[in-house]
């Protein structure tokens, strides 16, 4: 008896042009009024590609759309991110085990910590450890990174090394606290693949001439974690 296929959403926040090129004319437009979307068809899976724009509010209502338009069962979040640390060098892949929102902050009414969703007992929300050990088991040269993740494009080095020495993150980015929140909300699975488009000392410069390459990487990367969790 062969096996139901599995839905998949993809969360794409700006690095469509890495799945167009990787995907080609295997990808149809699937475009609700709002939402870019793309799906995917293979022997094992339906993805659905959904491109959000860059932003947590952008991102949690991509992410609530697949869950809800297309019942998305997993959902995976590849993209580019700001290295923190002297490790996290350009085109790194890692793979995100908790998260930080650093800019959300209601420490002087709950007498918590910058950071602190009530719900959780640390500062910390955490990915689904199954998912990011299978992860690791498929493709060992991925890091485990916690992931410093807010409203805004992190160019300065001080900033950098300021976020890392506060709340103790590998990288940085504008969307995946809102991912996660939304699929441990939901109870569907998340998984988060990054690639280090700039580093420490990298930039808006180095951002632009690396982003294609760290996206392309980073992509390559989710898909053989894709094929070998859903074969």
């Amino acid at each position: 008896m062969k096996k139901a296929k599995k839905t998949i959403g993809m969360l794409v926040a700006v690095e469509i042009g890495a799945v167009l090129s990787r995907y080609g004319d295997k990808l149809t437009d699937v475009s609700e009024t709002g939402f870019d979307v793309k799906r995917l068809d293979s022997d094992d899976y339906t993805m659905y590609i959904l491109k959000s724009g860059a932003g947590e509010i952008a991102a949690a209502a991509g992410t609530q759309f697949l869950i809800t338009k297309y019942g998305a069962e997993f959902i995976i979040n590849f993209g580019v991110v700001g290295g923190l640390t002297p490790e996290m060098s350009l085109a790194k892949t890692c793979v995100v085990e908790s998260v930080v929102h650093y800019d959300f902050d209601t420490s002087t009414i709950d007498n918590c910590e910058v950071g602190r969703y009530l719900e959780y007992p640390s500062i910390y929300i955490p990915a689904p450890s199954e998912l990011v050990d299978a992860a690791i088991a498929a493709e060992p040269s991925l890091k485990r990174v916690i992931c410093a993740s807010g409203d805004k494009f992190v160019d300065d080095p001080a900033k950098k090394r300021a976020l890392h020495a506060d709340f103790n993150a590998d990288i940085c980015e504008m969307e995946a606290a809102a991912i996660l929140l939304t699929c441990n909300r939901n109870r569907v699975p998340c998984l988060m693949i990054k690639a280090v488009s700039d580093a420490i000392e990298g930039g808006c410069e180095e951002f632009t001439a690396q982003v294609d390459r760290s996206a392309a990487i980073c992509l390559e990367v989710a898909h053989r974690v894709i094929e070998k969790l859903h074969s």
